[in-house]
């Protein structure tokens, strides 16, 4: 059946949940401009899976207006459902939204769900704002992994070499993901102090580890 805008927009408005979800799946084989006016009306569906399906696209479709979906992204971060909320997070950082910046850090001051957490960590990182230094110092003390290593990254990615002082405490760390990481940012952020310790990292018991410190760790 061939795709156009009148059978997408017939879709998002039928009480079929699977009508509406088959439609925003649809808008991706549609023209990027075309396909941003259709999303723009999925985003309001009442069913958070529509909604999801439909946030998840802003990163590409997006770029077709950089302050409209900045708007539109603020709005979804205050979303009931926090995979919504999540996927905002990861569509500001994907679009680089540095204006979006204090609505992040407040959602994660306030948030209880560590996904959001996690997504608005790692937005962070794609920023690259010096702002968010103190936000990723303390979500390196989360007591979830994987809100440790995105913060791990985003420090790393960040490109503060005050972060090397924070990093080098997980240089011994027994979770092998968070050396690796460790590993990455290092190499990321360079400098002499980084290289001393991309030089211990180089004689990890893991291969992966070791191996990507061993390659860096004599660059400069």
């Amino acid at each position: 059946m061939d795709i156009s805008v009148e059978s997408v927009k017939a879709l998002l408005s039928s009480s079929d949940l699977g009508d509406r979800l088959r439609a925003v799946n649809q808008i991706r084989g549609l023209e990027a401009q075309i396909g941003w006016e259709l999303i723009q009306i999925a985003i309001g569906d009442s069913n958070a899976r529509v909604r999801y399906s439909a946030v998840s696209q802003i990163d590409q479709l997006g770029t077709q207006d950089l302050d409209l979906a900045l708007n539109l992204l603020r709005g979804l971060l205050k979303d009931p459902e926090p995979d919504v909320q999540s996927a905002a997070a990861d569509c500001l950082g994907a679009l680089k939204l540095h204006a979006a910046f204090t609505d992040l850090q407040e959602l994660y001051q306030t948030t209880t769900e560590w996904l959001v957490k996690f997504s608005i960590i790692a937005a962070l990182g794609e920023f690259g704002d010096p702002r968010a230094f103190i936000l990723l110092e303390q979500a390196l003390q989360d007591d979830n992994g994987l809100i440790q290593t995105a913060a791990i990254s985003s420090l790393g990615e960040l490109g503060d070499q005050a972060a090397i002082e924070l990093l080098k405490t997980y240089v011994n760390n027994p979770d092998w993901q968070i050396r690796y990481r460790v590993t990455q940012a290092l190499v990321n952020l360079g400098g002499e102090e980084a290289k001393s310790l991309l030089a211990v990292l180089a004689n990890d018991p893991v291969e992966a580890i070791a191996n990507e410190a061993r390659s860096k760790s004599g660059d400069e």
